[in-house]
């Protein structure tokens, strides 16, 4: 089965750190994003990465903050967060490109992260 499965969700107090990682299986994947949505909000493209790693981009509010990056020989990619503030409180989605792919047609379940003020 074609699989995408976060953890490291939780709660943190503000200014703490979490690390998500993303377990992908099934299939070979290409460009890889974390989307998070906050209640009231839409979705949002908080950062990516492509297959090889050599390229990433970020939205503004993580810029400097938020890391992603990805272990292909362990199929897995992740997201360290610093600095964390209340503003980040969402559900964190794993999002994926298969090989040539423009799109992100494979999700995971989602892992909640709550800042606490």
């Amino acid at each position: 089965q074609v699989q995408l499965v976060e953890s490291g969700g939780g709660l943190v107090q503000a200014g703490g750190s979490l690390r998500l990682s993303c377990a992908a299986s099934g299939r070979t994947f290409g460009r890889i994003g974390w989307f998070r949505q906050a209640p009231g909000k839409e979705r949002e493209l908080v950062a990516s990465i492509n297959r090889s790693g050599d390229n990433t981009d970020y939205a503004d509010a993580v810029k400097g903050r938020f890391t992603i990056s990805r272990d292909n020989a362990k199929n897995t990619v992740y997201l360290q967060m610093n600095s964390l503030k209340p503003e980040d409180t969402a559900v964190y989605y794993c999002a994926a490109r298969g090989i040539l792919q423009g799109r992100y047609d494979y999700w995971g379940q989602g892992t909640q992260v709550t800042v606490s003020s």
